[in-house]
């Protein structure tokens, strides 16, 4: 047996993102501090309930992130916030949505290094046109054999691309730094998780159980990224698992 795909996660795995969002999230906390007397965990925790209810009608990223922002104002607020301070939430996303793409330390070349021994794709999530001009502004989008911007990534998604991919879920490692998108579906299906954590993840992001954490590796960056995903096919030859 051996590996016969490599799945690279987006955001936070090869490009800074979760930074912007946090950085976002403080200045939303400033826009509606002279409205309510909510700070700190508490306006958290109603933040991330709009926006945790509003996956399914908005999905991920920036847009659904500005529009839960957006709710939650004018809920905590009892709709006394006004217009202009609206409006800031808007220009908040939109600055979001035009920060450029910055790759995180090493990722080039490990992507390179891996690419050359293992057909690679990329698998991420979000908004369709900012995820897209993040692998065009990334210059890695020549390194991956496909890319795949979905809405969600569970096991259905992973079961889906793996059938168009022609292979085994045993067959495949994911690499990325969320253990409910990129980790947890890909062992669920038999596969190998390579976890690279982020100093910042989302709280939604967090939330995840293992079926098998032996086909787990974590790693504190890309640095040894080939030789574990070396380590973890020599492991397949010999036990045949």
């Amino acid at each position: 047996m051996a590996l016969r795909m490599i799945g690279f996660d987006g955001d936070d795995t090869l490009w800074r993102s979760e930074d912007y969002f946090a950085q976002a999230q403080q200045t939303f906390e400033a826009i509606v501090a002279p409205y309510v007397e909510l700070r700190g965990d508490a306006l958290h925790e109603r933040l991330y309930a709009v926006e945790k209810r509003n996956i399914a009608v908005f999905g991920y990223g920036v847009k659904g992130m500005a529009l839960s922002m957006i709710e939650t104002a004018i809920e905590i607020t009892d709709a006394r916030i006004a217009a202009a301070d609206i409006h800031r939430i808007v220009q908040l996303a939109q600055s979001m949505l035009r920060h450029p793409v910055e790759l995180l330390p090493g990722i080039r070349e490990a992507v390179e290094r891996v690419a050359a021994r293992w057909p690679v794709v990329l698998i991420t999530k979000g908004d369709l046109f900012h995820q897209e001009a993040k692998v065009r502004e990334s210059g890695l989008a020549d390194l991956f054999h496909r890319i795949e911007i979905v809405s969600e990534k569970d096991v259905a998604t992973y079961a889906r691309l793996l059938e168009e991919f022609g292979i085994d879920g045993a067959d495949f490692a994911m690499v990325g730094n969320a253990m409910r998108s990129d980790i947890a579906p890909v062992i669920e299906l038999g596969g190998h998780g390579v976890h690279i954590p982020y100093h910042l993840t989302w709280v939604h992001e967090r939330e995840a159980q293992l079926a098998d954490p032996s086909r787990l590796r974590t790693l504190e960056n890309a640095n040894a990224l080939y030789d574990v995903l070396d380590e973890i096919e020599r492991r397949m030859t010999a036990t045949g698992t």
